[in-house]
């Protein structure tokens, strides 16, 4: 179906990483790890790494790549389809993409791509505050560009529509600071490997357009 298959999809908080994973899943057959759904896991869980996490999250901060990086590893080593993979919020920092880089040649199962959703602060912010997403299956809705069609519940699953609590427009901006001091520098990292692939935030069915053509 695709070309390039190992993916990592990079880019701000609220740029759409999660949209256009499930976007691409619906497509193809790719594994999907988003290190947020697993951190927030841990957080429901209530168990020792869910409580260190959700005080780090709130703040606006980092889990240890070491922690993330055993957890990413754990989930690829279990995959039988190996089709190909999605890592959605992960790398997040420099040192992360260093760890990745020693996990995936030791599973060998090298990068294909990274794909990078930019936009400007101000864009994100928007998008960000007025994001809300399902509470059972975890799918993402704009309140105004792209609500449920019944108020408060998801239209895949029937479950309860939330808004989470780091979506307020003041963790919104440390997110996004957060992002600028320690993701930033990936760009540069991945774009000398001759893996990055950038592209407008923007309506999702563009965003999805432009992606099949670049990963084939």
């Amino acid at each position: 179906m695709f070309k390039k298959t190992n993916l990592v999809l990079l880019g701000g908080p609220g740029a759409g990483k999660g949209t256009l994973s499930s976007m691409l899943k619906e497509k193809a057959q790719f594994l999907h790890i988003s290190t947020g759904d697993m951190l927030r896991a841990e957080v429901k869980a209530g168990t020792e790494l869910g409580k260190r996490a959700k005080t780090i999250m709130e703040e606006g901060g980092l889990v240890s790549d070491e922690i993330v990086t055993a957890m990413v590893g754990a989930t690829l080593e279990k995959d039988e389809e190996k089709y190909g993979m999605l890592l959605d919020g992960y790398p997040r920092t420099l040192n992360q993409a260093k760890l990745l880089d020693a996990l995936l040649k030791k599973l060998n199962r090298p990068l294909d791509a990274v794909v990078y959703l930019c936009g400007d602060d101000d864009f994100l912010i928007k998008r960000l505050t007025s994001r809300i997403m399902c509470r059972k299956c975890n799918r993402i809705y704009n309140q105004y560009a792209f609500p449920p069609k019944k108020a408060g519940v998801c239209d895949d699953c029937g479950g309860e529509i939330y808004q989470r609590e780091d979506d307020s427009e003041a963790n919104a901006r440390k997110r996004l600071i957060t992002f600028h001091a320690q993701t930033q520098p990936l760009i540069d990292f991945y774009q000398q490997k001759g893996l990055l692939i950038q592209m407008s935030c923007g309506e999702r069915d563009d965003v999805f357009a432009e992606a099949i053509t670049k990963l084939n």
